[in-house]
Formats: structure tokens, C-alpha cells, sequence
């Protein structure tokens, strides 16, 4: 089962250019991180700066597309399965609070 995702990689100024493709998410990616969509950007970028390229999955924004309603706004960072250890490596030098 191929499920609708979007690929991300900022861009400067922090600006998100958003890639549709379809991917394996039970297989292939991994999840990585997960956070305020104030710190996304954030990860995302510095993944990005290492040729790491990010699927976020956010399921507030999905959900109120689709009419409905979700307590929690965090959002979710996979990496392809093979990526995972380097992904980890960068997000912890981040020192992020979370």
C-alpha cells in the first residue's frame, strides 16, 4: 500500500519547498523526531544540509484538511531507514529542548 506523502528541503530564509511523491512508510522511513512545527523547519534544514531528505508527516493539518479535529499539533520527521543513524547523529547535535 503506496501512501500520498510530501518531501521537504528548506530553502533560505527558512522557507519549505514541498515535493509530492509517494513513498513505503511502513518499510522505508523511520521515525526520527517528533515536535512543534516551530522546530520542524529546524530539523528539517539541518537534515537537509547533509543530504538527508525528510518526510513530515502532519496529521493536525491532514485532519483539519479533512474536516476533523486533533488535540495534538506535533509533527512527525521519517528518514529513509538507511539514513536513520547519520539523522540521529545531526537532530541530537541540535540540542533542541523538546
Amino acid at each position: 500500500m503506496h501512501s500520498h506523502m510530501v518531501k521537504t528541503s528548506t530553502l533560505i530564509f527558512g522557507i519549505i519547498n514541498l515535493i509530492s511523491f509517494s513513498c513505503h512508510m511502513s518499510k522505508k522511513s523511520v521515525l526520527v523526531f517528533t515536535g512543534s512545527p516551530m522546530v520542524i523547519p529546524l530539523v528539517c534544514g539541518a537534515l537537509s544540509d547533509e543530504n538527508i531528505f525528510p518526510i513530515v508527516k502532519n496529521e493536525a493539518e491532514s485532519a483539519r484538511l479533512a474536516g476533523f479535529g486533533i488535540n495534538s499539533y506535533d509533527q512527525r520527521v521519517f528518514v529513509n531507514k538507511n539514513e536513520v543513524k547519520k539523522a540521529l547523529e545531526i537532530i541530537n547535535s541540535l540540542k533542541l529542548s523538546v
